[in-house]
C-alpha cells in the first residue's frame, strides 16, 4: 500500500472528552471517527488491526474445538422474558419494535438466544459436550459512554457458550476456555491476570475477568506478582493439567475492587510483592449451571432416562476493547508499538523525498517490490514530507519494522529502526542482499 493512496485522515485537533491515550491516538492516526456518543465508524486503520486480533482470537477459540457460528444483533423480547431477564437487564438495553408492534431489542447480550437455538436442536446428551461462540457487534446504552471505544455502547464481541451434561463436564469447558484466554492474550503480547470475579447480571457462580495492567485502566488491582511465574507451557490439553492450572492462578491473590480486603491482602502477601494498580478488562468467562436452560425448558435426555437441563457457560472477549487496550498498554514517550501479530502492516519504508532527488523514492520502489512478492505487508510513505516530520508519524502509527531511506543511505546502506530477529527480519536480510548483489 502506498501511503498517499490510504485513507488515513491524521488529524491534531482533538475532542475535550478524549482523556486518555487510546481515544487520543485513535483519533489522531484516524483509526476511527465518531458517530454518535459511544457509536464509532472503523476507518481502514484501525479495523484492519481489529480485523486481526478477531482472527487471533477465532485460532484459539477453534484450537479448543469451539464451532464459529453468527447471531443476529436484533432479538426478539420473547425468549428474555421467558428467562426472566427482560425486565431485569435495565436501561443499558435498547429496546424498539418493529412495524407490526412487535417488542425487539439490540442484543447487549446473547445467553437467552443461543440457549433457544440449542434447545430446538439437540435432544440427546450424546450430542454433548458443545462449544459454540460467534463474534458480532453487541450495544449497551451506557449512560455516561466514556475514553472513546474503551466504554463506548456499540462494540465488538467474542462470545462463546458452552452446553455440557453436568456440573463435572461444564468445568471442564470452562478450563478450556480460561486455558484459551490466557494463549489468546499472550499472542497479542499481553500480561493478562485472571482474577475470581462477580458474575453480575449474567448470573452464575463461578466467574473469571482477564485483566491487562495499565495505568488508565478503570479497574483497581490488588495482585501478587508472584502470579506471572506461572507459565502456560508448563500445562498439558487435558483435563486434569487444565484443572490444576485454574487452581494454580486461583492460588495467587489477585482481585479488582469489589472482592478487595486490604487486612486480608496485607496478610498474605509480602510488600515487597504487593501489586498495586490499576488495569483493563478484556474478558470475562462465567459458569451459570442451568441458570438460563431451566427457566428455557432446554432439556436433553440423560443416560438414566430422564430429562435433564444443561449446565452452560458463556464467555467474552472485547475485540474492539482490546484495540484500545493494546495502546494503553504498549505506548510510550511519544511512540506506539502494536505487537507483530496485529501491526496494521509489517514494514513501513520511508524514504527521503524532494523534487530534485528522486533515487530514494526509486530505491523504495524496488524494495516494495521485493517484499509484496514475499507476501509481506508492507507500507510505503511516498508523501513528499519533511523526513523528521515522517519520523514522527511513523512512531504514532506504530508499525514495528521501519527501513529508512534517507541521508544514511548512500548506495547499498540502508537504516532500520526498531529491528527484531524474526521471519520477517530474515526475509527483510534476504531481500536486501538480493538488492545489493
Amino acid at each position: 500500500m502506498f501511503l498517499s493512496k490510504l485513507f488515513l485522515p491524521l488529524t491534531k485537533d482533538l475532542p475535550a472528552d478524549a482523556k486518555i491515550k487510546s481515544h487520543q491516538l485513535m483519533l489522531r492516526t484516524g483509526m476511527i471517527k465518531q458517530s454518535a456518543a459511544g457509536i464509532y465508524s472503523w476507518l481502514p486503520l484501525g479495523f484492519k488491526v481489529m480485523k486481526k486480533i478477531e482472527q487471533i482470537v477465532r485460532e484459539e477459540q477453534n484450537k479448543i474445538g469451539a464451532q464459529e457460528m453468527l447471531m443476529p444483533t436484533i432479538q426478539s423480547a420473547d425468549i428474555w422474558k421467558e428467562s426472566g431477564r427482560y425486565n431485569d437487564y435495565g436501561e443499558e438495553m435498547l429496546r424498539i419494535k418493529d412495524r407490526q408492534g412487535r417488542e425487539m431489542l439490540y442484543g447487549p447480550t446473547n445467553e437467552e438466544l443461543i440457549t433457544e437455538i440449542f434447545r430446538s436442536s439437540i435432544k440427546s446428551y450424546k450430542s454433548l459436550p458443545q462449544m459454540l461462540y460467534h463474534i458480532q457487534w453487541k450495544f449497551r446504552d451506557e449512560i455516561r459512554p466514556r475514553f472513546g471505544i474503551m466504554r463506548c455502547r456499540e462494540f465488538y464481541m467474542k462470545d462463546a457458550y458452552s452446553f455440557d451434561l453436568d456440573e463435572d463436564q461444564a468445568k471442564q469447558s470452562y478450563n478450556k476456555m480460561f486455558y484459551s484466554y490466557l494463549h489468546t492474550f499472550k499472542r497479542l503480547e499481553l500480561e493478562a491476570i485472571p482474577m475470581a470475579a462477580d458474575t453480575g447480571p449474567i448470573g452464575g457462580d463461578l466467574s473469571h475477568e482477564f485483566i491487562i495492567l495499565a495505568e488508565t485502566g478503570e479497574s483497581n488491582v490488588y495482585a501478587d506478582k508472584n502470579i506471572f511465574k506461572i507459565k502456560l507451557e508448563d500445562y498439558k490439553f487435558d483435563n486434569n493439567s487444565l484443572e490444576k492450572m485454574r487452581n494454580d492462578f486461583s492460588s495467587y491473590y489477585a482481585v479488582t475492587d469489589e472482592k478487595f480486603k486490604k487486612e486480608e491482602f496485607e496478610k498474605k502477601i509480602k510488600k515487597e510483592n504487593q501489586i498495586l494498580t490499576k488495569g483493563i478488562e478484556v474478558g470475562h468467562i462465567f459458569y451459570f449451571g442451568d441458570k438460563y436452560s431451566k427457566p428455557l425448558n432446554c432439556l436433553v435426555d440423560h443416560p438414566d432416562g430422564k430429562k435433564v437441563a444443561v449446565k452452560m457457560g458463556s464467555y467474552g472477549i472485547g475485540v474492539s476493547r482490546l484495540v484500545g487496550a493494546i495502546i494503553e498498554a504498549k505506548f510510550t514517550n511519544e511512540i506506539m508499538k502494536w505487537p507483530k501479530s496485529v501491526s496494521p502492516f509489517e514494514v513501513v519504508l520511508i524514504p527521503s523525498i524532494n523534487k530534485n532527488n528522486t533515487e530514494n523514492l526509486e530505491k523504495a520502489l524496488k524494495i516494495y517490490r521485493q517484499l509484496k512478492s514475499e507476501n509481506i505487508d508492507v507500507l510505503l510513505d511516498d508523501v513528499d514530507e519533511n523526513i523528521s516530520a515522517k519520523f514522527k508519524k511513523h512512531d504514532l502509527l506504530g508499525i514495528p519494522y521501519q527501513i529508512i531511506i534517507g541521508s544514511k543511505s548512500e548506495g547499498d546502506n540502508l537504516e532500520f529502526k526498531e529491528i527484531g530477529h524474526n521471519a520477517i527480519m530474515q526475509t527483510l536480510n534476504k531481500i536486501i542482499n538480493t538488492i545489493k548483489n
